[in-house]
């Protein structure tokens, strides 16, 4: 948008109103005479002034003069009116500002009383969210104070009132804990559900409690923004602030080195971490609210590094045990495979996969079905990720000679019926599991391999021998997270056919009539991908494959032989998702393992 289009903008003194308004949308056939009438009216009897106009006519719920029956939103509204008066329109993403740079062009004061809100600058340009298009007369005066070009776009009111306090705000408390130097003399809560309830309430006074109000922004926003990771990591000059979102880490904020110490120490204090101890890796936890009462589980990680402690909180939400499988991704024929294997007496079943590839939602989401009144399951994690009444977990202490292996033997005395172990990392561990399963339990552990025949010869290599493989373990599951495509703009394209026979060779599976790919939008931040879901490759051990489990097994062999008999790989799991126009072909090749792709 050039600045000479927005200047020839019609700008009344009067700016926005709300007779103005509903005489424009009448013009532009938006609502009926009628409703219009209705509208006006309505507005004169509740007495909503000082309210934005387009908000006023938006909460009256206009009905749509094209569409009868619909309502216009707010959203609607704000269209029209940029494509009236030519001028962009700009759904705010907070992910995308800089706010440390923004909060320093103009201040507080100033932008609030011209309701603006700048959200982008560049050495010669700045880009001002603004809620009356008619009103700019302070356009000049900033672009000669700031010497910069200003580009003008209209943005939701209600989206510029809330950033212009919340961004403002954090800035402001920042620069008081830099200046403070360090966070000595805060008050210390202890609970977060306490911390959460007392900044939504807005009890906290940002003066005398800089970090307290730093770190309840932080944690609202990450909730707010569906991050599944927030990561505090320190640097030479700024510290960095980002966010995990759909598996991709955004960038959030940078403050300064004793700013992130600050915060770091703060959240250490809140999870009951020792915050004298800073040469040696630690673990915590949080449990807390989100903005909407619903409760929140945090795992805290610290390490340190060159430059100072990093601290990772990884962000559990309760409701996934709630999930039904399908929500997972798991296909019929794969959830019929999957009940079948949690429904046997005893045994072995193991999920794999790296690092974030789901494994303990599909464990939990499992163990939450299974554990009825009249079950008894016993978990040995390390950490323990989720905190749920229904198990009885046990959080595995190295350092007091209480690991998975030592926890599973103490746990065989406490009269299990399923037992969940964390991971298992070595051969104690291993025969420990092996020997739940041969007493008659069920058990369930992850492994890192690259797929489901792999976990076998894992075992293998580990020292569990081949007959007691062969005896104890039902089936094993691997799986990945590939980004779902946004809903709300995901767009029809052609399939390329060479790439779709490359991914299901040699499996005959059709060339889907239609494909799907991602095209961005302001609902998934212009990546095109909201949310992720989950492929699975599932292997049964039926009596044909434990033939090829042997001292001397090879690993193709094993993987040849559960192709034949019915095997569906990751691959394939993931081809029919794209099928479906749930992903992408490219989304699909990064997940999976790069040998498979070579078959």
């Amino acid at each position: 948008m050039s600045v000479s289009r927005t200047a020839q903008l019609d700008s009344p003194a009067t700016g926005m109103t709300v007779r103005g308004l509903l005489e424009q949308l009448v013009a532009d056939s938006m609502i009926t005479p009628q409703e219009a009438k209705r509208l006006f009216v309505t507005s004169r009897v509740k007495n909503q002034s000082g309210k934005n106009p387009l908000v006023v006519i938006a909460e009256l719920k206009p009905e749509d003069g094209r569409n009868p029956g619909t309502t216009l939103q707010l959203e609607n509204l704000l269209v029209w009116l940029a494509k009236r008066v030519g001028m962009p329109y700009e759904r705010i993403d907070p992910l995308k500002i800089d706010v440390a740079k923004v909060t320093q062009l103009i201040s507080y004061a100033y932008a609030a009383r011209r309701n603006i809100l700048p959200i982008s600058v560049s050495s010669d340009t700045v880009v001002i969210a603004l809620s009356d298009p008619h009103n700019f007369e302070w356009k000049d005066e900033i672009s000669q104070l700031l010497r910069k070009q200003v580009l003008l776009v209209l943005a939701n009111p209600l989206e510029i009132a809330r950033y212009l306090d919340e961004f403002y705000n954090i800035a402001r408390s920042i620069k008081r804990a830099a200046r403070d130097g360090d966070d000595s003399g805060f008050q210390i809560i202890q609970n977060l559900e306490q911390l959460i309830e007392l900044g939504r309430l807005g009890q906290l006074d940002a003066e005398d409690h800089h970090v307290i109000h730093i770190v309840d922004w932080l944690l609202q926003y990450a909730f707010e923004q569906r991050a599944s990771d927030i990561h505090l990591e320190p640097r030479r000059e700024q510290g960095e602030i980002r966010f995990r979102i759909d598996g991709i880490l955004h960038p959030v904020y940078q403050v300064p080195p004793n700013v992130m110490n600050a915060i770091i120490g703060r959240i250490k204090i809140l999870g009951r971490m020792d915050i004298a101890e800073k040469r040696r890796p630690l673990d915590g936890r949080l449990k807390t609210k989100s903005p909407d009462d619903s409760e929140i589980e945090l795992r805290l990680s610290t390490v340190p590094t060159a430059l100072g402690e990093k601290l990772v909180m990884r962000i559990f939400d309760p409701g996934v045990m709630r999930r039904g499988f399908t929500d997972l991704g798991l296909s019929d024929q794969e959830l019929d495979l999957w009940q079948n294997l949690v429904q046997q007496p005893h045994g072995i079943i193991l999920v794999t996969g790296p690092t974030g590839s789901g494994k303990t939602t599909t464990l939990y989401s499992t163990l939450k079905q299974l554990a009825t009144p009249d079950i008894n399951v016993c978990t040995i994690e390390d950490p323990i990720e989720m905190v749920e009444p229904s198990f009885n977990q046990i959080q595995a202490q190295p350092s007091i000679d209480l690991t998975f292996a030592s926890g599973v033997r103490a746990l065989l005395r406490q009269d299990p019926d399923i037992i969940m172990i964390g991971e298992i990392r070595d051969l104690q561990t291993a025969d420990m599991a092996v020997q739940a399963a041969l007493t008659g339990h069920l058990v369930f552990s992850t492994l890192h391999t690259n797929d489901a025949p792999s976990a076998v010869t894992r075992l293998l290599e580990l020292g569990v021998p081949a007959y007691l493989i062969n005896a104890t373990v039902l089936g094993v599951v691997a799986q990945r997270l590939v980004r779902t495509l946004c809903p709300h703009c995901k767009t029809e394209l052609p399939l390329e056919e060479v790439a779709w026979h490359m991914l299901v060779h040699p499996w005959d599976l059709p060339l889907p009539t239609r494909g799907y790919g991602p095209k961005g939008c302001l609902e998934c931040r212009n990546t095109g991908y909201y949310g992720r879901i989950g492929l699975f490759e599932i292997v049964r051990l039926t009596p044909d494959l434990q033939q090829r489990v042997t001292p001397t097994s090879d690993l193709e062999a094993i993987r040849e032989q559960a192709l034949r008999e019915g095997m569906q790989p990751l691959r394939i799991s993931g081809a029919r998702k794209i099928a479906a126009g749930v992903t992408t072909f490219s989304e699909v090749m990064r997940v999976i393992p790069k040998e498979k792709a070579r078959d």
